[in-house]
């Protein structure tokens, strides 16, 4: 027996057992000792009859341990499961057998286990490293048994074009392997180093525990040994009969993964998706290779079992299956309207009256317009394009990933793809270098299109995807680049194409017709609340979006859109929109000058713009420079729209004296579901009017932003008194804050490769959480809190920040305000934290009269202010320079309050 005294494990699940093998290494009928944990006669013992069994397998260097927290979860009377982890042969506490076992054999040596141990199904095969590819083959060659698949950063395919990870390559070398992986236990330190966060010392050493002494560690180098790095590899064949046996695997699957892996990177997680496509997929950023000791993976394991329920536990399951699907809107076909392509009216305007009219233009920085194309040109130059693409691989479920600013190349590029049936990915510079790269890298695009600075990105950074320049590159520096072609070059060979084809012909090649609910887009958020998330849109919701937009807005084709915000930049075509992208850098608001906007609105004689708070801040501020043609130009304005973070009165009122003509309105909405209420400057100032007079019950106490609008729905649900919104009661009383709900035809599909994520924002059929917390007044207006995050829940109080926020903000000497709590949950002390006019030179507590000024502001919405401390200026959100990160801001009150040194927050 093994003394089983690690922490974390039930002595009673430790087990050993000898095993007939019948592997060809071995001499006939010779027995084998395993060694496993099985919680499977504690079931037992209690008088529980297990679902089913979860057949857990590590790869190298570690043993069942690793699994230890799947075992526990399965002991739960809750949901029942027999896990077994097996320490496999050579490796942990099984037997050293003094043979080299390859990859065919350690799959038949599970199998002979599992034989041994009378496993008749329904069976969830669960693997990490090469345990991963090991449980797949035996997945594979057990098919009545298994009823799931579970992976954790694994691989079963390399392309024979690009080396093994470094890390492989170094443990693989003569000079190096042997030391490296059985002389010495620098392999095992090695992997045990990328845990995230460090393990602790007695994990660490329970994880090292087996492999003692040179003769207890030939398995790890023997494993090592047995990567097929190319295919005259004897376990070549092997894994290529898993890697292909997976695409005929039609079981539910789940794969659980640390991005920062530098062995098992995303490119490896790709590949998996490719050949199990209806897999559901966790990415936890800032994981890595250990990715169940870096987070709690046991959790999702038995909530996806939960999910699936029957499919997974058998037909008398007493698992209560939920929905799987993952579309958030519930209609019947009769209940959705007739679908029309975002592209659709794109030909129609190409042919029209107006086909030579200007459909979309940019700007130069001396007010002149540098490019624009006419509506014939543009439906032709997209036409080009797709079929260059087309002809250079792209096509239905191809990932394009699209690092072009807005204006003609991006809108030309954007619309081929979408016609192609490819899925774009828009991840801008607005997220920052890390945040972009995490985006790119999680995406896994297999083309990427990029100008100069963006494909030096890539080079550096190693973002995947074929990479296509906007121009034409010289030979040089497209080597350097690592570009294969250009757009240009796509375009004339696309064009070539098309006319080769009309001269044998006579007609087009038509583009196949798109599902509408095939995948789209990812868009990402800004990330001001955590990782950049991708959001998925299908075909169908980007066009409901356009009708939301058209309808609610009353843009339509003939309308001329100065657009300063990438999304309506290129929703400006699918309008039927003459649409121009003023001269500012669109991935930072605040470079869009009075000037500017003014150019491109006299360009076009736009009647509509689109500019987010801070670019509308920094309008406000550089309007002095503006000529006497540039006001003329700003009067004759008829629609503003500003989103992306709450627009104060104020601004909205300067704003007002520069487009005396245009309605301003402040739609709010975020990435998955844009827009989702509206509300003009008049309608806010009879809000704020309601809530100073209080005569509409429930107006005050945040931001109000309007009524839903065309086609959308909107529901809280209450909070609890530990600031959290429990259970599925969702309510629109006048004053009852709650986390805000959604339900929209162009509400997101899914949260990209982030199930948990997903599955908690859509856990109320036909409903999106937004995760922001808000209130309805007795006149049907939405009024916004702030993020659930956010909430701070002090002695007897749960507190919104916004409200505060903003009564704060009315101070002559404040300029931007954040409430935050500092302390354990349900005693927090409420902080305020203040940007000031002018700034302070140096973050800290505030002068007595100024923290008595904010105490009073924020008594006056109801928030007793514990603390008041100054910042020269609020950490913000990179895109749109306006969102304030308040858990930041607590991190560093709290270090501040507990007399450490301010610095930066």
């Amino acid at each position: 027996m093994v003394a089983a005294n690690w922490p974390g494990v039930d002595p009673e699940w430790s087990r050993t057992l000898r095993v007939r093998s019948t592997s060809e290494v071995d001499a006939p009928g010779v027995l084998r000792r395993w060694h496993v944990l099985d919680n499977g006669a504690q079931l037992s013992r209690r008088g529980l009859t297990p679902i089913g069994t979860l057949l857990c397998v590590h790869g190298n260097p570690t043993w069942s341990y690793l699994w230890r927290t799947l075992v526990r979860a399965g002991s739960d009377p809750a949901h029942p499961w027999r896990v077994v982890a097996v320490d496999q042969l050579d490796m942990g506490y099984s037997e050293r057998t003094g043979t080299f076992r390859r990859l065919a054999d350690r799959i038949n040596d599970l199998g002979d286990l599992t034989d041994a141990l009378g496993l008749e199904g329904p069976v969830v095969t669960v693997g990490h490293d090469w345990g991963g590819v090991i449980s797949s083959g035996w997945a594979l060659e057990h098919p009545q048994q298994v009823t799931a698949v579970v992976l954790t950063n694994t691989a079963v395919h390399h392309p024979s074009d690009s080396p093994l990870p470094a890390a492989l390559r170094l443990a693989l070398h003569p000079a190096v392997h042997r030391w490296g992986t059985t002389t010495s236990d620098a392999f095992l330190r090695v992997t045990h180093s990328l845990a995230n966060p460090p393990l602790p010392a007695d994990v660490g050493k329970a994880f090292m525990a087996p492999y003692r002494g040179a003769a207890r560690r030939t398995g790890v180098g023997n494993f090592v040994a047995d990567i097929p790095a190319d295919p005259s590899h004897p376990s070549f064949p092997a894994l290529t009969r898993v890697a292909e046996g997976l695409r005929g695997l039609k079981v539910p699957a789940l794969m659980l993964w640390g991005p920062t892996d530098p062995i098992f990177s995303d490119r490896y997680l790709k590949d998996l998706i490719a050949r199990l496509p209806h897999a559901d997929v966790h990415r936890f950023e800032g994981a890595g290779h250990l990715v169940g000791e870096d987070r709690d993976i046991a959790t999702p394991v038995f909530d996806w079992l939960a999910v699936h329920g029957a499919k997974i536990g058998g037909d008398d399951s007493p698992v209560a299956a939920a929905p799987a699907s993952r579309h958030l809107i519930q209609d019947t076909e009769e209940e959705k309207p007739a679908f029309r392509p975002l592209w659709d009216s794109l030909s129609e305007l190409a042919a029209g009256p107006a086909k030579e009219d200007i459909a979309v233009a940019e700007m130069a920085s001396d007010g002149s317009v540098s490019h624009s194309l006419s509506w014939q040109q543009l439906d032709r130059n997209i036409l080009d394009m797709a079929e260059g693409l087309r002809e250079s691989g792209v096509g239905h479920g191809t990932r394009v990933s699209l690092m072009v600013p807005p204006g003609t190349d991006l809108t030309v590029a954007l619309y081929a793809c979408l016609k192609l049936g490819a899925v774009v990915v828009v991840a801008d510079a607005g997220l920052g270098t890390k945040g972009m790269s995490r985006a790119v890298k999680g995406a896994t695009a297999d083309f990427l299109i990029g100008i100069d600075k963006a494909l030096a990105a890539a080079s550096v950074l190693g973002w995947p995807g074929q990479r296509i320049s906007v121009k034409d590159l010289p030979a040089a520096r497209r080597r350097i680049l690592g570009v294969e072609t250009s757009l240009a070059a796509l375009a004339r060979n696309g064009a070539t194409i098309r006319d080769a084809r009309r001269l044998r012909n006579g007609d087009e090649l038509p583009m196949d017709s798109v599902d509408p609910s095939a995948p789209a887009a990812v868009l990402f958020t800004s990330g001001s609340t955590g990782p950049a998330k991708g959001v998925l849109y299908t075909h169908r919701q980007l066009a409901a979006m356009r009708d939301t937009v058209a309808a609610t807005f009353g843009i339509h084709s003939g309308s001329r859109l100065v657009a300063g915000f990438a999304p309506f930049a290129l929703l400006g075509p699918a309008l039927g929109a003459v649409s121009v992208t003023p001269a500012m850098d669109v991935t930072a608001p605040r470079t869009l000058t009075a000037g500017a906007l003014a150019d491109a609105v006299a360009a076009i004689e736009a009647s509509v713009v689109f500019a987010s708070p801070a670019a509308l801040r920094n309008v406000i501020d550089t309007r002095g420079d503006l000529s006497r043609t540039g006001l003329i130009a700003l009067e004759n304005v008829e629609l503003l729209l500003s989103a992306g973070a709450p627009v104060p009165e104020p601004l909205l009122a300067q704003v007002q004296q520069l487009m005396p003509g245009a309605s301003l309105h402040t739609p709010y909405g975020m990435t998955e579901a844009l827009p989702v209420t509206d509300i003009s400057l008049e309608d806010i100032r009879a809000a704020d009017a309601d809530a100073d007079a209080g005569t509409i019950a429930g107006a005050g106490n945040g931001v109000c932003v309007g009524k839903p609008v065309h086609g959308a729905r909107v529901a809280v649900i209450p909070l609890a008194a530990n600031g959290t919104a429990p259970g599925p009661n969702r309510v629109t009383d006048a004053g009852v804050t709650g986390e805000i709900l959604i339900s929209a035809p162009h509400v997101k599909e899914a949260y990209d490769r982030l199930w948990l994520t997903q599955r908690e924002s859509a856990s109320l059929a036909g409903w999106h959480r937004t995760g922001d917390v808000g209130h309805f007044d007795a006149a049907g207006r939405l009024w916004v809190e702030g993020r659930l995050s956010h909430v701070v829940t002090a002695p007897g109080a749960v507190v919104t920040p916004v409200g505060a926020e903003q009564s704060i903000e009315r101070l002559d000497r404040v300029r931007m305000a954040a409430i935050t709590g500092v302390g354990p949950s349900g005693t927090q002390a409420v902080v305020a934290v203040v940007e000031t006019v002018p700034p302070v030179p140096k973050a800290g507590p505030a002068d007595p009269q100024l923290a008595g000024h904010v105490r009073r502001a924020a008594s006056q919405a109801g928030v007793e202010v514990n603390a008041v401390l100054v910042v020269p200026t609020q950490p913000t959100d990179i895109r749109h320079n306006a969102k304030i990160d308040r858990t930041r801001l607590a991190r560093w009150a709290s270090q501040v309050l507990a007399g450490g040194r301010p610095g930066k927050p």
